[in-house]
């Protein structure tokens, strides 16, 4: 019986864990922790394999602007919020706007926010060290870009790094179900390609033509533009402080990804939502915050002190400047 009720309930809990992280988990804790966990890798590399279908769907002027639109929107949730807010705290929004961006941010399909504000907490307490899971320093450019949360033993959320944010039941249940949020976006932008394409035929577009653009293609680009933090703002840019790790500033991440680029600043002095530190510092994300403080969304953004502002190695900087000019062509 044990037998028969192992292969019958086998390929149940596999499907499950693709939308419940706790049943994934619970299956990865009996595998080796390095090996790759082949129920959340498949569908990654499928959605890298189903960017090609944009040879056959084409492209509209519509279909486009989504896709931009939604990596701008969707970056800055994952910026503003998964890392500013979730992960280092620094400002005050109430409960129901947390929850909003949550999703908003969940949406990216970069798994739940309590998981990966406790592992950004995590790289911070050891950056560039060998518990740090990401560092390209230890472990390669490869494995700190995807290979890292590819694993089973990082399906878990560190609970212990995040217990500020654990108490809302909210938060725990999106975390949860991560792929919630993102299959339904996906949903709605194949259902709003097929309405406008009955609706407004003149615009060129189709649902699978939306789904492609404004999911797939988004969301690919997404991801590699925030893996890029891990992976290449930790190797090549301008060092503007000494810190214990190998943090860089530069300019073309910034832009990137809206501003987490200036990531040597970020490891300086992480409780500011402020990352770009000189006025020439492109941080999209710091003024759009400024902006959702000013109608009240957000409030107590916390700034950067000015012994944080006041003091930098110059000699280093200039020293390092040509890498990051080198890393902006």
């Amino acid at each position: 019986m044990p037998e028969i009720q192992r292969i019958i309930l086998g390929p149940w809990k596999l499907l499950k864990s693709l939308f419940d992280t706790q049943e994934a988990t619970a299956l990865a804790s009996h595998k080796n922790g390095r090996e790759i966990d082949l129920a959340r890798t498949i569908p990654f590399l499928a959605l890298h394999v189903a960017v090609l279908a944009v040879f056959w769907v084409g492209w509209s002027p519509i279909a486009v602007g989504v896709a931009v639109s939604l990596y701008i929107v969707r970056m800055f949730a994952i910026t503003g919020f998964y890392h500013r807010y979730f992960s280092h705290r620094t400002f005050r929004t109430s409960r129901v706007m947390q929850f909003l961006f949550a999703c908003l941010g969940a949406s990216a399909a970069q798994r739940g926010p309590l998981w990966w504000a406790a592992n950004h907490r995590h790289h911070h307490a050891y950056s560039d060290k060998p518990a740090d899971v990401h560092s390209p320093v230890i472990r390669g450019l490869w494995w700190s870009h995807v290979g890292w949360f590819l694993t089973h033993d990082q399906l878990a959320t560190k609970w212990n790094r995040i217990k500020d944010f654990a108490r809302y039941p909210e938060l725990r249940f999106l975390n949860r179900f991560d792929t919630l949020v993102p299959i339904g976006l996906a949903v709605l932008l194949f259902l709003l390609g097929k309405w406008l394409g009955s609706a407004y035929p003149d615009l060129g577009t189709s649902g699978w033509q939306m789904l492609v653009w404004g999911f797939v293609i988004s969301t690919v680009v997404l991801w590699h533009g925030t893996f890029t933090i891990n992976s290449l703002s930790h190797l090549f840019g301008s060092r503007r402080y000494p810190t214990s790790d190998h943090s860089r500033n530069n300019f073309l991440l910034a832009i990137i990804t809206l501003g987490e680029g200036w990531h040597n600043n970020h490891h300086q002095y992480c409780s500011s939502a402020r990352q770009g530190f000189r006025w020439w510092e492109i941080d999209v994300t710091y003024y759009l915050l400024e902006g959702l403080q000013l109608f009240g969304i957000i409030w107590d953004i916390r700034p950067v002190p000015a012994w944080v502002l006041n003091h930098s190695s110059l000699d280093q900087e200039d020293e390092e400047t040509d890498s990051a000019e080198k890393m902006a062509m």
